[in-house]
């Protein structure tokens, strides 16, 4: 649906409020509070945005559009948790972790943006496509449910990060905020630089979960890269968030899983009876979005109402060795 001055007038913004966020940081510490600030404005302008489709085009692309982006919002949320293990890993500071989601943003979009219209592309000519992305789905729905995969991230042994060890030239030095430096009159990368690449490999990963997840509410490139783009933005700020409130989220997976799950079948459905998903799309648009508010405000309410047994409390992770950056 989206025209050549839509995707203009949409990129250009981003790049404006891209310009915004850095300035506005400007490399100083994120606070809890100053997070939380940033968030709700992140929200905000997505959810603008969101009024100016519905106002244009009606709720059969501002509705989707909603649903797509609550369901990356939602996802990102547990990718975060992969972040804060990557960031301790490697004894990142604050200022330094801005750094490194504010160019994994730019990062994301370019590689998102590939992904996207690869997939679409895809769609378009095997529609089949889409009952292979519901078993996937079903697959990581149940790997959130009944897998607990916490102990096996292990950033440190990224293939990329050892590449990086092993080729690059590597500085010895602390060498603060930047990724690359000067050391004997050699140009060097820092190990800043290699948690970037390590930053950006792990959102390709969670990308393949959550473009088809996207992919499950609407095929319509535009509005799968905007929903996308839209919690992208609002990431780094939700990172600091998130991180202050990590342990206060204890059903969160179950929630995610559940909101898998629905979207997995959902595809494996419109696979055999698309005919009959177009002809009732309404219907089969705001059940979507029903099951996906429904899904996360229990998940959070449990998680604040349900207090953890003194056996379910988490036992401090046990130290491995980490690169310092």
């Amino acid at each position: 649906m989206g025209t050549p001055v839509l995707w203009l007038a949409f990129l250009v913004g981003v790049v404006v409020v891209v310009a915004i966020d850095l300035f506005a940081a400007g490399g100083k510490e994120i606070t809890p509070r100053k997070a939380g600030i940033w968030t709700a404005i992140w929200v905000s302008l997505s959810l603008s945005f969101a009024g100016y489709l519905h106002w244009a085009y009606g709720t059969t692309v501002s509705v989707p559009f909603v649903t797509a982006y609550v369901i990356e919002y939602a996802l990102s949320v547990d990718n975060l948790f992969v972040f804060i293990v990557i960031f301790n890993t490697f004894k990142v500071t604050n200022r330094q972790q801005h750094r490194l989601l504010y160019w994994g943003i730019i990062g994301a979009f370019v590689m998102r943006g590939l992904l996207i219209f690869a997939g679409t592309a895809l769609v378009s000519k095997a529609h089949w496509v889409l009952a292979f992305f519901g078993v996937f789905l079903l697959y990581t729905a149940y790997k959130l449910l009944f897998i607990n995969e916490e102990e096996e991230v292990h950033p440190e042994d990224n293939p990329l990060f050892k590449w990086g060890r092993r080729v690059l030239p590597v500085a010895k030095e602390d060498h603060g905020l930047h990724f690359f430096a000067k050391e004997n009159g050699k140009r060097v990368v820092t190990t800043l630089f290699l948690v970037l690449l390590v930053v950006e490999t792990s959102d390709v990963l969670f990308a393949l979960d959550s473009i088809p997840a996207v992919m499950g509410i609407t095929q319509d490139p535009f509005l799968i890269f905007s929903s996308n783009a839209c919690a992208i933005l609002g990431l780094r700020s939700l990172f600091f968030l998130v991180n202050s409130l990590m342990t206060r989220f204890r059903y969160l997976k179950v929630g995610l899983g559940v909101i898998l799950a629905f979207v997995g079948i959902k595809l494996i459905f419109e696979s055999f009876f698309g005919e009959w998903a177009h002809q009732h799309e309404t219907l089969v648009i705001t059940t979507s979005l029903s099951v996906i508010m429904l899904s996360l405000v229990v998940s959070i309410v449990a998680s604040s109402l349900i207090k953890p047994r003194p056996a379910e409390k988490l036992e401090a992770p046990k130290e491995r060795e980490s690169a310092d950056v």
